[in-house]
């Protein structure tokens, strides 16, 4: 079967890049061969960190969104990562709509699912109380809880959203934040994730003992979240 994941949450800053960067880093250590599609045309990051592994994807065109699927189809071994930068949604919604994506998705026998990437903010859920309205039980959801302001989630809890979001079957993991002075490090480097946990005696800003210790735990209690819902 072939697999399609998109990373998405429609507002900026929540860390959508940042899971995709992790998604891809845990399928190389996995040795899962995938494909990356990067739609920011500012400062792509799979494009940056994982440019071995992704090309670029124009989120208003149909021919390079058409791309996805068709790679998908003749892939069937590879998983597809797509990065889908903020405020994509309507242009994703409307290509998803006018070219029936999701009923050709059943028909080829390709999983989709959607991983919306969430912080701990009013603005999140009300962005996926949006998205399962209007798209319901035909998307396969995984909700990223990304702890990048806080770790509490009561406004999502208290909402309604997280339940209704549930008996839809969606799946829900939490992304822990990393020490920020290492993240900006690590991005300051233009780093993978590999490549900041494993010593660079050639660099002159490489991480430290302890910095790369933290990213260890991060991205080993980041892959035991991810082994849950399974790529």
């Amino acid at each position: 079967m072939s697999h399609i994941h998109l990373i998405g949450g429609e507002k900026g800053g929540v860390g959508k890049s940042v899971l995709a960067r992790v998604l891809a880093q845990f399928m190389i250590d996995h040795k899962i061969p995938f494909m990356g599609f990067d739609t920011d045309r500012s400062h792509g990051s799979l494009l940056r960190f994982y440019a071995d592994y992704a090309s670029p994807s124009l989120i208003d065109n149909y021919q390079s969104l058409d791309a996805i699927v068709e790679t998908a189809l003749a892939n069937p071994e590879q998983r597809i990562l797509v990065d889908l930068a903020a405020q994509s949604h309507q242009p994703l919604a409307k290509w998803l709509e006018e070219s029936g994506v999701l009923e050709l998705a059943d028909e080829l026998n390709i999983h989709l699912s959607y991983w919306n990437v969430m912080d701990s903010g009013q603005d999140c859920v009300n962005l996926l109380d949006k998205l399962l309205e209007q798209y319901g039980s035909r998307l396969n959801y995984i909700l990223v809880q990304n702890q990048l302001r806080d770790d509490s989630f009561t406004l999502l809890e208290s909402s309604g959203v997280k339940e209704r979001a549930l008996a839809l079957k969606a799946k829900v993991i939490t992304l822990k934040r990393l020490h920020p002075a290492t993240m900006t490090k690590i991005d300051g480097n233009s780093a993978s994730f590999w490549a900041a946990k494993n010593k660079d005696a050639d660099s002159p800003n490489s991480l430290g003992l302890l910095e790369r210790q933290r990213v260890k735990i991060w991205l080993k209690h980041a892959y035991s979240q991810i082994q849950m819902v399974g790529l």
